[in-house]
């Protein structure tokens, strides 16, 4: 899914050459995004145009040779004469008079031309990794080694047209893999692969070839000599496409101010782009007084304050953070919490009272990616993770925005997997010390997911291990929700540690934490004729979450309704739909009850004499504690439903588990009766998981 959609789409035509552009955003000041050689298009700024979007108007184009541009094959067409006039005539379309202008690679080289050439239309320049004729070269990337005749075709050999003509996919997965050449960077790959195969061989060839027509404009030393406009350069000192000393010279021509991404390789706003982000906008904010971000608030005379983060994937993370952060409010009396979420996480947190951050109305809904990734009770959650790489960093950027603004004295983060991954990319962003939360450490591959799959795994779990490792003091306390024997008996992959090994070093464990341990309900008959219960039925239960991943499991379950009620007479079902599913839609018998929210649903989960759930950690412990009978369905590839949740249920020898692909209606029918008749035999579980948390928080807070 997008971060941002674009408020308008539109095309340029120009010497018959159709050229699309998107604009984001309405804000009075612009910033252009240019694109770089056609090998990608516009998409490649997927890392900053949601962030800048918010304050800025931001236009994107597509190259013409990739995207939804046009591919003309007129070598001439690629010239550098045209590709100048393509962003004036983009800027002209799109009522832009002068804008900030922003360029990776050969983007950078175009800005400058107009930087120099068309002074009027730039009010700054952000070069990165950029592309240049003067300065020195890598030798494999010349014209003359484009055309070389060769046989052997190995590494940089695939720089050649004959090489493009005949396997052009490969030479693009190699072209890309060296733009990246940073260590854990798959999905930066993948992406560019993807956006590479787009065009063809035959058109970049022509690019290439493009290169020799003489532009109408002097590019030489003294054309970056005239470049007046605030210029900042940011580039990798392993750029293996434009060397970095390339950089250098233009940087000092121009009197850029430079910024070294060391071991960086061509594009650090794909692989660095909360880091980018971050400088470019303190040099907007410096040399054109652009209010990128919000200003510190200095003057608040405060109490202790917390920015709370909670996972909007399931409502079973809010109701337990809402219990820790009781117990703490217990602690550090006057301790003031906001809670930077998303819906559906911020319906539970006003129903309870919270205070929700304001610039939680920015974040990019995770729960609406989620479930667009779902199929028929499918997830495959480590991929559907991978590609929210866009969707996390944009919030990650709303995050930073945040704790800069406020200045909090402390952070507290229940996995919320942006903050960790890039607080530990760039520890120089943090600004509070920080608390993670999570109960499960390590992703785990499928096995439909083959060799590939183990390899990713393993590659982002190292990352992970690297980053904890390089950077422990990032996170000041890690808060597993568990004891030792929850963590998942397997290894974090090839060469990599077990996790049992490696977890309890780097964690502290609170046992678990659940919203509220059911032994405080008082007793069960009490409880349920509170809720309307009565006592000679059998309730029955049905909830999937918070988002809309679950609705062909309700619809599977009505479907055995039927025949469960025909031998159980007393039975009543209830299906809690949740926010994001529309009851109606589900065609539900009349005599079964449809709700869209229960915001005290552990309560009737206490309650029921029966539940029927997907396989979410929080509703099978919340369920398992209460001692209630319940039948469970993991999502198919849902790597955490499958594997760590399914090995806490098994130690606590709770809940009965069913797989969606291979059951019948009648099937869950019968596994109904059987659940309904059979003594629940679970273990007990932990009731002071919230205090021992708050515990440790509080005595972080207190020292800090």
């Amino acid at each position: 899914m997008r971060a941002k959609l674009p408020v308008q789409e539109g095309t340029v035509e120009r010497d018959g050459v159709k050229l699309h552009y998107e604009i984001y955003g309405n804000g009075t000041e612009t910033i252009v995004f240019v694109p770089p050689w056609s090998i990608v298009h516009s998409r490649v700024y997927k890392g900053q145009v949601p962030y800048f979007a918010e304050r800025f108007r931001c236009v994107t184009y597509d190259p013409r040779g990739n995207g939804k541009s046009d591919r003309p094959d007129d070598v001439a067409a690629y010239s550098l004469n045209n590709l100048v006039a393509d962003l004036l005539a983009i800027m002209d379309a799109t009522a832009t008079g002068a804008a900030v202008l922003v360029g990776l690679s050969l983007g950078g080289m175009i800005i400058s031309i107009i930087a120099a050439h068309h002074a009027d239309r730039v009010r700054a320049a952000v070069l990165v990794g950029t592309s240049a004729v003067i300065g020195p070269s890598h030798p494999y990337m010349t014209t003359s080694h484009f055309q070389l005749k060769r046989t052997n075709f190995d590494e940089w050999g695939k720089y050649n047209e004959d090489y493009w003509l005949s396997d052009y996919p490969d030479f693009a997965a190699h072209f890309v893999g060296s733009i990246f050449c940073e260590p854990h960077s798959t999905k930066q790959i993948e992406d560019a692969v993807g956006w590479a195969n787009e065009t063809t061989g035959p058109i970049l060839a022509k690019t290439v070839h493009a290169r020799s027509i003489p532009p109408a404009f002097d590019v030489s030393e003294a054309m970056y000599r005239k470049i007046k406009c605030p210029v900042m350069m940011i580039h990798g000192d392993d750029d293996r496409i434009q060397p970095y000393a390339r950089g250098r010279l233009v940087a000092e021509l121009t009197g850029a101010e430079f910024t070294t991404i060391e071991g960086g390789g061509h594009n650090p706003l794909g692989r660095a782009p909360a880091k980018c982000n971050r400088l470019i906008s303190e040099f907007l904010e410096r040399k054109l007084s652009l209010p990128v971000r919000a200003r510190p608030n200095l003057s608040r005379s405060k109490p202790r304050r917390a920015l709370y983060l909670s996972s909007p994937i399931g409502l079973g993370h809010a109701r337990r953070d809402i219990a820790v952060s009781r117990e703490l409010r217990k602690l550090v009396p006057g301790l003031q919490i906001d809670w930077l979420a998303q819906d559906p996480v911020t319906r539970l947190l006003a129903s309870s009272g919270e205070t929700i951050h304001p610039l939680s109305g920015r974040l990019a809904s995770e729960t609406r990616h989620i479930e667009q990734e779902s199929g028929e009770h499918e997830l495959h959650a480590f991929q559907a993770i991978r590609r929210m790489d866009e969707i996390l960093v944009a919030n990650f950027m709303t995050f930073q925005d945040a704790v800069e603004e406020e200045q909090y004295d402390l952070v507290i983060a229940d996995e919320a997997w942006d903050i960790d991954h890039y607080w530990h990319e760039h520890p120089e962003l943090k600004r509070a010390p920080l608390v993670w939360f999570t109960d499960f450490v390590g992703f785990i591959p499928m096995p439909s997911g083959g060799q590939h799959e183990a390899f990713l795994t393993t590659d982002y779990n190292a990352e992970m291990i690297e980053h904890i490792e390089r950077h422990p003091a990032v996170r000041d306390l890690a808060i597993f929700v568990g004891e030792t024997a929850d963590i998942a008996p397997m290894s974090f992959g090839k060469d990599l540690p077990s996790m049992r090994e490696w977890v309890p070093k780097h964690f502290g464990f609170a046992g678990y934490v659940m919203g509220e341990h059911p032994q405080n309900f008082g007793g069960r008959s009490e409880l349920r004729e509170t809720l309307g219960y009565a006592a000679d039925e059998k309730v029955c239960i049905v909830t999937v979450g918070g988002s809309g991943v679950g609705a062909h499991l309700i619809k599977r379950i009505l479907q055995a309704w039927p025949t469960a009620k025909a031998k159980i007479p007393e039975l009543r079902m209830i299906v809690v739909a949740g926010p994001r599913i529309d009851p109606v839609s589900l065609g539900a018998p009349v005599d079964v009850e449809v709700v869209a929210f229960v915001p005290d649903l552990d309560r009737h989960l206490a309650a029921c004499d029966l539940a029927l759930v997907q396989g979410g950690l929080t509703t099978c412990m919340e369920l398992t504690a209460a001692g209630t009978p319940f039948i469970y369905f993991p999502l198919r590839n849902h790597f955490e439903q499958n594997f760590h949740v399914a090995h806490r249920l098994d130690r606590y020898q709770a809940g009965h588990r069913l797989e969606f692909a291979n059951v019948s209606p009648e099937e869950i029918s019968e596994a109904m009766v059987t659940a309904l008749r059979e003594p629940v035999r679970s273990k007990s579980v932990e009731a002071n998981g919230a205090e021992r948390a708050a515990r440790m928080i509080a005595q972080l807070l207190q020292a800090s």
